[in-house]
């Protein structure tokens, strides 16, 4: 800059060395853009959005055993979503993470220190158990209020979501299946809902074997807001036990 006035022969080289930098600067934060709008945030949002639970609104019953199976199958191939979703993510958070760092800097900048990579990187793990968590516990309220009815609902709108028969014999009346039984259905259905994350591992961990590597799912089953709503779920029939009983 002591050198340099706009008499300089050198000031047309000196432009051009700026545009060109310009140039370069663009074209990085094109590429990071790219990769955080595109595989990544897209991608969470996605994932977020994953509905784990098979509920048709229509007013088609189901027995228990075929609800059970309707419920495995679906969380079978929404699970292997889950997990191609995850590492995709973290594929592009490396790969972001790796343009940053690869972009040349003037040897008068400091580098990117390591503590900010692993802040950067930390972040969009914390985002991935975000969606996770998210889509589990929607498609638990999703069921709870599928079967269990919204709160303020009418009465009249409520559709039969199980087939149950009542049988008289003699003086005694009985549900089959009983109450019970259909309890243990809701409750196994709900466990396939929060076991769907149990094979989508956290990050950083590939020098891990595969058997040794923690899932997600270890802290989304101890989130409180998951705990309170599995307890409903696993509850939702005692009420309706009650009731049954004082009407027989």
């Amino acid at each position: 800059m002591v050198t340099l006035t706009w008499t300089s022969m050198n000031i047309d080289g000196y432009l051009s060395h700026v545009h060109s930098g310009l140039a370069k600067l663009e074209q990085l934060i094109i590429n990071i853009n790219d990769i955080m709008e595109n595989r990544i945030e897209n991608n969470l949002k996605s994932l977020s959005k994953t509905v784990l639970v098979n509920l048709p609104q229509d007013a088609q019953t189901y027995t228990l055993d075929d609800f059970v199976e309707m419920q495995e199958e679906w969380i079978r191939e929404e699970s292997e979503k889950l997990k191609s979703k995850n590492y995709e993510v973290e594929g592009a958070v490396e790969d972001l993470i790796q343009t940053i760092c690869s972009y040349q800097l003037d040897q008068h900048v400091e580098p990117i220190s390591a503590e900010e990579i692993q802040k950067l990187s930390k972040y969009y793990n914390w985002s991935m158990y975000q969606a996770l968590l998210h889509a589990t516990k929607y498609s638990l309220n999703q069921m709870k209020e599928r079967i269990c009815g919204r709160r303020n609902m009418p009465k009249q709108i409520l559709k039969p979501f199980f087939e149950v028969d009542v049988h008289l014999e003699g003086d005694t009346c009985t549900l089959k299946p009983t109450l019970e039984e259909v309890q243990s259905a809701i409750n196994r259905a709900a466990s396939h809902v929060l076991k769907s994350t149990k094979h989508v591992q956290n990050w950083n961990q590939k020098d891990q074997p595969e058997d040794q590597r923690e899932p997600f799912y270890d802290w989304i089953a101890k989130d409180k807001e998951i705990v309170k709503v599995i307890l409903l779920l696993t509850g939702s029939i005692q009420g309706t036990k009650n009731n049954v009983n004082k009407f027989l």
